[in-house]
């Protein structure tokens, strides 16, 4: 039991010491938005408490496949310690192949099995910043596309995970 409580003691002093967010971060944000998806991303600090995010997202179902380009300008605000909060704006372009087949609710398109739209994004979210070069985080990107495919809003919630670098 003592050995429990002191590695315990150890693990949470290791947690709650506070590290800077690196300048560079690569990893994967893993969501569902349009049907389950990865994407790969890299954030690039900008200053003391804001960045840009990029990333590469595919996703999709049985019946629809999606390739998305994100750019975000994010603020981050320091919790406490290791805790961050952001938020952010950005946009993209999005290419969706799908099949005619089975579409879920009557969604009727027309004959083309390709479309390319734009979207506008929002980001918010909570990051812990570890003292080894992990960075954890979970958010919501609030997207409105401009297309016959995505014409309305949608939401992609997510866990990021990922590798800080100088």
């Amino acid at each position: 039991m003592k050995k429990l409580l002191v590695f315990a003691f150890v693990l949470f002093g290791l947690a709650s010491q506070a590290q800077e967010i690196s300048k560079n971060a690569i990893g994967i944000r893993i969501g569902d938005n349009d049907g389950f998806g990865t994407e790969i991303n890299y954030q690039r600090g900008l200053g003391d408490n804001n960045r840009l995010e990029i990333g590469a997202q595919f996703n999709g179902n049985k019946n629809v496949s999606i390739f998305k380009g994100t750019g975000l300008y994010q603020w981050v605000w320091n919790i406490d310690g290791g805790f961050n909060w952001y938020a952010g704006v950005g946009g993209g372009l999005a290419s969706v192949s799908f099949d005619y087949g089975d579409l879920p609710g009557g969604v009727d398109i027309d004959n083309d099995n390709d479309e390319i739209y734009v979207f506008a994004a929002g980001t918010a979210g909570i990051e812990y910043n570890f003292d080894f070069p992990l960075l954890l985080s979970l958010d919501v990107r609030p997207e409105f596309g401009f297309g016959d495919f995505r014409d309305d809003l949608g939401f992609d919630f997510a866990l990021g995970i990922r590798y800080q670098f100088d």
